[in-house]
């Protein structure tokens, strides 16, 4: 087999609801998302010698917790789910677990940056747009049309897609073993797309559980938001690929979007050239201010639509903070009250 392409072994998946085997003791899970260009959600269960292991739970929807019931039913052989592991705080991996903790009585594992985002961002759930929001969404860019959405919209939607996230976890560190029923797991964490991402690496047979830090036929989405304004996500995701290329060639992904695959180092190296081939644009674009919203062109070749723009100019900004880090590109406060971008004089590559 050439593990430098992107192959596909399992040549089907599971339909809703459904539970095939992979390996020996590990199970994929497949749950459907209202999230546009994901569709479905991942999710995988390890036997153990006692109870099973899982890993991430979709979305805080009735269609997905029934879909739970009907698994734990008939899928773990008369045995209690005794682990719940969240690769990280998005809600389409957090969303069922304060449920799913409560119906086992057991605790969550997570790391503490990501419990601890997804417990915050519960908190502080409110009806009405905070103001620094909408201070953060004016000062990068937004227009009249998507700032008056940002305000009707409210600011609870991570509080309604997800269960009530547990008050306690148990803390996941990079380079913690676990022993989950014949198999050795290691913890390894990667940045950029959310603080603190954990992977589970089972050296021996050469599998990698990889959430969404590692995906295929995509890029991780890696943007800058109200909580972090002047964040280098991008920097972060950028170094964690020097963490995972040093896996082995033929590792077997669990990605949490899209299939099961062969081809690691082949994905490593196209996000590498993806990112490098942006930071070069925003380079040659900002001889002269830009803000964020400005370099949609510049990013995007197809026409974006408002909800899209939104995650655009995250991304954009991602991607100036990185050029910003690098000594590349200065920030400024335009008269319009709008971060503008533009170079420092500095020529050297965008990505080493």
């Amino acid at each position: 087999m050439i593990y430098d392409e992107i192959t596909y072994p399992l040549e089907t998946r599971p339909g809703d609801g459904e539970v095939m085997e992979i390996r020996d003791g590990l199970f994929w899970v497949r749950m459907p998302i209202p999230i546009p260009g994901l569709d479905y959600i991942n999710l995988y269960l390890i036997e153990d010698t006692d109870g099973w292991t899982l890993v991430d739970t979709g979305l805080n929807t009735k269609e997905i917790r029934d879909l739970w019931r009907h698994i734990f039913a008939t899928h773990l052989k008369g045995k209690p789910i005794t682990r719940l592991i969240c690769t990280h705080f998005h809600p389409d991996h957090l969303g069922q677990a304060g449920w799913i903790c409560h119906k086992w009585n057991i605790h969550l594992s997570m790391t503490f940056s990501e419990w601890n985002f997804g417990r915050m961002l519960y908190l502080e759930a409110a009806e009405e747009t905070p103001q620094a929001v909408m201070d953060h969404y004016s000062s990068v860019g937004f227009d009249e049309g998507m700032l008056k959405r940002v305000r009707e919209k409210g600011f609870n939607y991570f509080k309604t897609a997800v269960s009530p996230v547990p008050l306690s976890f148990n803390r996941l560190e990079d380079g913690d073993i676990l022993s989950i029923g014949n198999r050795k797991w290691q913890v390894v964490v990667g940045c950029g797309h959310s603080p603190e991402h954990a992977c589970l690496y089972a050296a021996e047979e050469g599998i990698l559980i990889s959430g969404d830090q590692v995906l295929p036929r995509i890029t991780p989405h890696i943007g800058i938001y109200p909580s972090e304004p002047f964040a280098n996500p991008l920097k972060k995701f950028i170094d964690s690929i020097d963490i995972f290329e040093k896996l082995p060639r033929d590792t077997l992904v669990l990605p949490a979007h899209n299939d099961v695959f062969f081809g690691l180092h082949n994905q490593l190296d196209y996000y590498r050239s993806h990112h490098n081939d942006r930071l070069n644009r925003l380079l040659m674009a900002c001889s002269s201010p830009q803000s964020a919203h400005d370099l949609l062109p510049v990013l995007f070749e197809r026409e974006l639509n408002d909800k899209d723009k939104g995650m655009g100019i995250a991304e954009g900004l991602a991607h100036c903070h990185y050029l910003i880090g690098e000594g590349l590109l200065e920030r400024l406060m335009g008269d319009d009250g709008v971060w503008k971008f533009r170079t420092t004089g500095e020529r050297h590559r965008a990505v080493a």
